[in-house]
């Protein structure tokens, strides 16, 4: 007789109810090693790449501590305060703080999409924060945008809690987003008014602008603002006139165009369109949530796109639009489950590549031999080029001019940058159009670091600088071209002529820095002396030439003039040429110049390469003989030797 099977009578567990589905530890599983792949190559590269020139700037407002800066909020500068105080003076001790903040952005996200639409749809969404190339590298640089961008996300969080239940939590988190982004940027302004409007839109939403919990948030918020109005009122509005005015043309510029065009491919094509109509379909959905998010994410974006065809196009903006994007993020898994499989692999193999190539340009960045490559392309990375280079020669000058030897720089660049590199944060600057150009003028001057004409300098900046030698710092090219001579004969108004200076050019010459000596004895009036100045007329940057070939140009040096022009490739001398030929155009497009030998100042010559020189690319420049001694070696250009 058969034994009938036993019967498992057993109530299932409630731990059997709580094991996570299939799908779900998949995305979790994705998105961790996700989370700990990218960590972990932000550090690399944050370890190895050159700071950026703004970075350095929030070191030397860290250095000096205050409520708002010129150009700023607070927080960026104490952040950076903060890293060094505990890293070191490093580069990655500085942004250590801005990564440990975007870290956190991404699981932020996962917790407000798994509360509104489950936790397979959160991890997805925690992974596309990580994918999506804004804000993928968010930290990688000591720049306000990772303050700006958790404060967005605290205040997505909050209000998306605030349309489920009215609650002192959710007011709070309110509180702090919005606490965080008044000390992180301007820019946050758009935030606050697009996710007021947007709860406005929303019925739950109207309702959680009665309760008076919600309305102190938004006090405390708005009392977050208060350093940086005290700032601007203290200083005739200068950082809000920069911030809002004197930086956009506030004219309409069809560049928007471009501006819509650049998101597309920052953002990837696909993931830009799965973001845009999942605003459209959370707009067109019954939640409340979604509704919010719409509207949030969606404004925000279209406002910033708007705001390309009438505002700056000189600074880098293309970050601008990255607060829309993470309030769009919750609803983007949705919308890509609807998709066909393939088309959803794509986009995450597209994303995926989208933030690759963007690590990949800063890990280009950090490779010296790889921008020396770069040099005569239009996406050479200047504002993080040459500052080690710099530094060095530098301190070997200021080793040969004794203890006492002072420093200036010739733009807040090169103070800061050298400030940071040398741990001096009282490097006096010269005025200079980037100071104005990128709001930094005003800070310089209330720090006593904006420096005045030569003869002040003992009164501006002690006693100490009356009889001490001077090494002055700048960056030819940092000033267009054109304006090149002008700037020069600006210097010498201020300063007298300008010595024989010490040449270093980084990567071929894109980077150029001029090193000067000044000692007491020399006067601060006088007929203008000017580094040389030249150009190659043929052959033309990249182009093709025989191993026997003709050079001819122009080049002067005001004041004392040249007396010899040499050729060189790869740094080493392959000809000289004859000079002095009659060059009445230069002499008319420089009207200014003083050099005696105008206009008998252009030169011709063939050069003949030894069998020692290989076919391929090679680096054509001039070294400049003037009267008076100096030697000055000009940036090199590309040629293909066939």
């Amino acid at each position: 007789m058969r034994e009938t099977p036993a019967v498992d009578h057993r109530q299932p567990a409630a731990a059997d109810y709580l094991q996570p589905l299939p799908a779900e530890r998949s995305a979790y599983r994705w998105f961790l090693v996700l989370f700990i792949a990218v960590l972990a190559v932000k550090l690399l590269v944050a370890a190895r790449l050159p700071l950026f020139v703004d970075e350095t700037f929030y070191w030397l407002e860290g250095q000096h501590l205050a409520p708002a800066y010129s150009d700023l909020p607070g927080l960026t500068a104490w952040l950076a305060r903060l890293g060094v105080s505990l890293g070191g003076n490093t580069e990655l001790g500085l942004r250590l703080p801005f990564l440990m903040i975007a870290a956190a952005v991404p699981w932020l996200i996962m917790r407000i999409t798994a509360r509104e639409y489950g936790p397979v749809h959160g991890w997805q969404a925690g992974s596309f924060a990580l994918l999506l190339p804004l804000a993928g590298t968010l930290g990688l640089l000591a720049l306000p945008d990772a303050a700006m961008a958790l404060a967005t996300v605290l205040c997505i969080d909050a209000g998306a809690r605030l349309l489920r239940q009215l609650s002192a939590g959710a007011s709070l988190e309110l509180a702090l987003g919005l606490t965080i982004g008044a000390l992180s940027h301007y820019r946050f302004i758009a935030v606050i008014g697009v996710g007021l409007l947007a709860l406005l839109l929303v019925r739950d939403g109207r309702k959680a602008l009665r309760d008076p919990r919600v309305w102190t948030a938004i006090a405390i918020g708005a009392a977050a603002w208060a350093p940086l109005v005290a700032w601007n009122l203290g200083n005739a509005d200068a950082g809000l006139r920069f911030q809002l005015v004197d930086r956009h043309p506030w004219a309409f510029h069809w560049d928007g165009i471009l501006f819509v065009v650049i998101q597309a491919l920052m953002v990837t094509p696909l993931l830009f369109a799965a973001l845009l109509a999942a605003g459209w379909r959370g707009y067109r959905g019954a939640l409340p949530a979604s509704r919010y998010f719409a509207l949030l994410g969606g404004l925000l974006v279209l406002g910033f796109f708007s705001l390309g065809f009438f505002a700056d196009t000189e600074r880098v903006s293309f970050h601008w639009p990255l607060p829309g994007y993470l309030a769009l993020l919750p609803l983007l898994p949705a919308v890509l489950d609807a998709w066909p499989r393939w088309l959803r692999g794509l986009t995450w193999l597209t994303a995926g590549l989208g933030l690759v190539m963007v690590m990949g340009y800063y890990v280009a960045v950090s490779v010296p031999d790889l921008r020396a490559r770069a040099a005569a392309e239009k996406w050479y990375p200047s504002n993080f080029a040459g500052w080690d280079e710099l530094a060095d020669a530098v301190r070997l000058e200021r080793g040969q001019m004794g203890p006492d030897a002072r420093l200036v720089a010739g733009s807040f660049k090169i103070g800061a940058e050298l400030g940071f590199a040398l741990g001096d944060p009282r490097i006096p600057v010269l005025d200079h159009p980037l100071n104005i150009k990128h709001g930094r003028a005003p800070q310089l001057q209330l720090w006593n670091l904006a420096a005045g004409p030569r003869e002040s300098w003992p009164a501006q900046f002690g006693q100490a600088w009356a009889d001490a030698p001077v090494l002055l710092v700048i960056a030819s090219s940092d000033v267009q071209y054109k304006h090149l001579l002008e700037r020069y004969h600006h210097l010498c108004r201020k300063l007298g002529p300008l010595p024989p200076p010490q040449v270093v050019n980084v990567d071929h010459g894109r980077q150029r820095f001029l090193l000067f000596r000044f000692d007491s004895s020399m006067p601060t009036a006088g007929n203008c002396t000017a580094p040389a100045m030249a150009w190659i007329d043929s052959p033309v940057s990249g182009q093709r030439v025989a191993r026997s070939f003709d050079i001819a140009g122009w080049a002067f040096k005001d004041g004392v003039g040249l007396e010899r022009v040499e050729v060189t490739l790869d740094r080493k001398p392959v000809a000289d040429v004859a000079y002095g030929a009659s060059q009445p155009g230069t002499a008319a497009f420089w009207r200014i110049s003083n050099d005696p030998n105008q206009p008998r100042v252009g030169f011709s010559g063939r050069v003949e390469l030894g069998a020692d020189v290989t076919t391929g690319r090679h680096w054509l420049g001039l070294r400049l003989h003037g009267a008076d001694g100096s030697v000055e070696a000009w940036p090199e250009q590309p040629i293909e030797v066939r």
